[in-house]
């Protein structure tokens, strides 16, 4: 019997959550794959958009991925949004908002959202970001227990603070640390 084999990476803004695509309009995309050599049966568990960075973990165990991805895991993300943002749009994020997924209306699961009082310590990003001259901008985190599909970024817009960078920087009791893009750490198990 194979022993499976898990990994945590710093997934970079640009590259997609995955190893190929058949999608003649993806061929020209970053893929995982392009960080290391992972062994053959490799999966991403959950996954980020191409235009968010951060935690991701990759297995060789569908067991451990569906765990992973069940409700009983948290998944924190730090979100730097358009505007500065009030009391009352965090209020309604905590509680829940409607958002679009799957050509249906969803209100999202209550979470715990709460404004950064001070910047994150991110790595630098290659992503285009405006800088204050258009306005302010500020940073908070948001921690599910559900991942629909763009969820944060629909939750922000939702209450009318666009998210401009998206980071995730925790799965459950392991953290993103001092990871850089495109970092590979092998482990043996991904969660205590």
């Amino acid at each position: 019997m194979c022993k499976h084999r898990h990994f945590i990476i710093y997934k970079p803004y640009r590259f997609l959550s995955q190893f190929k695509s058949n999608d003649s309009k993806q061929q020209k995309k970053h893929f995982l794959g392009e960080l290391h050599d992972f062994p053959e049966g490799t999966m991403a568990i959950g996954r980020l958009d191409e235009k968010s960075e951060g935690l991701l973990f990759l297995t060789t165990n569908g067991q451990t991925s569906d765990y992973i991805n069940s409700q009983k895991v948290e998944k924190e993300y730090y979100a730097q949004v358009d505007g500065d943002i009030t009391l009352e749009a965090i209020e309604q994020l905590k509680q829940g908002v409607e958002i679009g997924f799957n050509g249906r209306k969803y209100k999202t699961k209550p979470c715990k959202v709460f404004k950064l009082d001070v910047l994150p310590e991110l790595p630098e990003t290659t992503q285009k970001i405006r800088d204050d001259r258009h306005g302010p901008t500020s940073w908070i985190s948001v921690t599910l227990n559900e991942g629909k599909f763009r969820q944060v970024r629909k939750m922000t817009s939702a209450v009318g603070f666009p998210t401009l960078r998206l980071a995730r920087v925790r799965i459950g009791d392991v953290l993103v640390g001092s990871m850089q893009p495109g970092d590979v750490i092998e482990v043996s198990k991904l969660l205590r």
